[in-house]
């Protein structure tokens, strides 16, 4: 296990911090709670894709020493005095690995982020996580090299930091996880009416706000197959030990059981400052901007076991987990590509799970032994999906 368990003591001095994906949801709620627990932090760096205009309000709020635009347009860039901008892969580097970086926050999506993620590893430096393709792709690579360098894994996805959470001094014990899913948006539609749902349809998350993919992937629940994969790397725990309940009110996070037959589990309202708050302050919980739980207010909490034929993408998610070598990976890079297409009406709803799992079928998967492994099996997997959703297209 990567995750630190145990007490230590809060730093007097401010850390300093650099976020990949910083105009995202997750990188505009870190900032939130940056703010919130001044002067605790010093925002060193900031990195974006494309958002040049929050970009640079950012920047003049916060100050770092380095802004990227990961997509170029650096030029449109408007950056106090003495900020370095640079631009591309090279510039998602530098922000990971600034000298004066203390905690590096993974808030962006896809696999561009494992290599500067890999780098600031090499360096000593604690990953606060949210980018789920890092440990679903490169476990293999990242795991290692945080054990070598002593480099801690602070989990962001407010799954897996209950399962931190609850876990507290130790998981000796532990008998299973139990991730919770709201079920998204077709929990009770009629699983004729599914593949047909609009995206539109999809879109309508009924307790989170989050981007366009992560969202069409809680209505497949891909993204629950994909925390699976990665609960299994962050906390060591094999794969038949790990399950996934449907809670609809998304007020119970996720829960550990342990032998003894006692269960422990965090609860708050669905707000991902929380978690995110906590991989940075690691192990204190201080006063937060979030709201207090009422349970009163909460009301009755309701669970139900998994339906497989309603979501097949998480049995999916989860073979490709117990195979191992590049079938994350391909996994990943396939339901990227399907997603957009159906986010871009090219293909249904009802197509994205079997695009995706026609390109698993077709893969020969390989152990992975350095970056390039998951870079190829990256590029095949979406080139193999492109075609065939080009067949959609005709």
């Amino acid at each position: 296990m990567i995750v630190p368990v145990g007490r230590s003591e809060i730093s007097s001095e401010p850390q300093g911090v650099s976020i990949l994906g910083s105009t995202g949801s997750i990188g505009t709620q870190t900032l939130d709670v940056i703010a919130h627990l001044a002067p605790a932090f010093d925002v060193v760096a900031l990195a974006a894709s494309s958002n040049t205009a929050l970009l640079s309000e950012q920047a003049s709020r916060f100050n770092p020493q380095l802004v990227v635009c990961a997509m170029g347009n650096g030029e449109s860039l408007s950056l106090p005095e003495d900020c370095l901008a640079l631009e591309g892969a090279e510039g998602l580097l530098a922000a990971a690995t600034h000298p004066d970086v203390d905690i590096l926050v993974v808030a962006t999506a896809g696999h561009s982020a494992i290599e500067p993620t890999i780098e600031a590893i090499k360096l000593g430096k604690t990953i606060a996580l949210a980018n789920k393709e890092a440990l679903v792709c490169a476990a293999d690579l990242i795991l290692p090299l945080a054990r070598q360098h002593g480099v801690t894994i602070h989990p962001i996805d407010s799954e897996h930091s209950a399962i931190w959470q609850s876990l507290d001094n130790g998981h000796s014990a532990v008998q299973r996880l139990i991730l919770t899913a709201s079920g998204g948006p077709f929990l009770d539609w009629p699983l004729d009416r599914i593949p047909s749902a609009s995206v539109e349809d999809a879109l309508g998350h009924p307790t989170w706000s989050m981007g366009a993919k992560i969202t069409i992937d809680s209505a497949t629940m891909m993204n629950k197959g994909l925390e699976v994969i990665e609960a299994h790397s962050l906390f060591g725990v094999p794969y038949e030990q790990i399950d996934v309940l449907i809670h609809p009110e998304s007020i119970i996070h996720s829960m550990v059981a342990f032998a003894d037959g006692s269960q422990i589990a965090q609860l708050s309202w669905p707000d991902m400052r929380l978690p995110i708050q906590y991989a940075l302050t690691y192990p204190h919980h201080i006063a937060s901007p979030c709201r207090q739980l009422d349970l009163a207010e909460a009301g009755a909490l309701t669970f139900r076991a998994v339906e497989p034929e309603r979501f097949p993408a998480l049995d999916l998610a989860r073979q490709c987990g117990i195979g191992g070598q590049t079938y994350p990976t391909v996994l990943s890079a396939a339901d990227e590509v399907a997603v957009a297409a159906f986010l871009a009406e090219r293909i249904g709803f009802g197509d994205i799970v079997p695009v995706v799992r026609s390109v698993i079928d077709a893969h020969q998967a390989i152990d992975i032994n350095e970056l390039g492994d998951v870079l190829a099996a990256d590029a095949w997997s979406r080139e193999l999906a492109e075609q065939l959703i080009a067949r959609h297209d005709r």
